[in-house]
């Protein structure tokens, strides 16, 4: 039986070996049982990460990014995709992973109906728009919380081994000076759900 990860997960300053962690756990929409394996992460912030929201301070926009550990920071990006990222840091502290891939894992057919494409399709769920299209997950759930709110992070055990996680640049961050060059990108090796984007 999968294991819904706990708060202390995500408890740390650093996003960074969370995001890698991440690879391989289940994300999972509890209204109607969509869920895919997570291939593909980023991690953004501290005071030297300009590529991060929260690089300038606190907005209304990116508020949910300071905290606290174990919730959602959902946000629209050019006012048409919604991006899923959990937040790591403590309260008052800007840290966060975004989730650019999943492998689907249940509920396949119903992700590829909002997608309105082949279930098999790796456009289906690769990519952090695609992903939250196909899994339905909406704006309304920022700030939800992933131990027990309508998202969940589950561990079924797989595990995934460090030789096979390839480590990059992140994507479409090239304003960032030199955090654009950050690796801070992380994906399971030859896994096809992991995004086509360069970085």
């Amino acid at each position: 039986m999968n294991r819904i990860l706990p708060r202390s997960f995500y408890d740390g300053k650093n996003p960074v070996p969370v995001a890698r962690a991440l690879l391989g756990k289940i994300i999972r929409v509890t209204r109607d049982g969509c869920a895919g394996r997570i291939v593909e992460t980023e991690a953004y912030g501290g005071p030297l990460d300009r590529a991060s929201h929260a690089w300038r301070g606190k907005t209304p926009r990116n508020e949910s990014m300071f905290g606290p550990p174990g919730t959602a920071y959902i946000y629209l990006c050019y006012g048409i995709h919604r991006m899923m990222n959990v937040v790591t840091g403590p309260v008052g502290v800007a840290a966060a992973v975004l989730i650019r891939g999943v492998e689907p894992l249940e509920g396949a057919e119903r992700m590829a109906r909002r997608r309105r494409v082949s279930a098999s399709d790796f456009r289906l769920t690769a990519g952090p728009g695609a992903l939250t299209q196909a899994l339905g997950i909406l704006i309304r759930w920022d700030r939800c919380d992933l131990v027990c709110g309508p998202i969940r992070i589950e561990d079924d055990g797989v595990r995934v081994p460090r030789s096979n996680i390839k480590e990059g640049r992140r994507v479409g961050v090239s304003h960032a000076g030199p955090a654009a060059n950050f690796p801070w990108r992380f994906s399971i090796r030859r896994n096809p759900w992991v995004s086509r984007a360069r970085g």
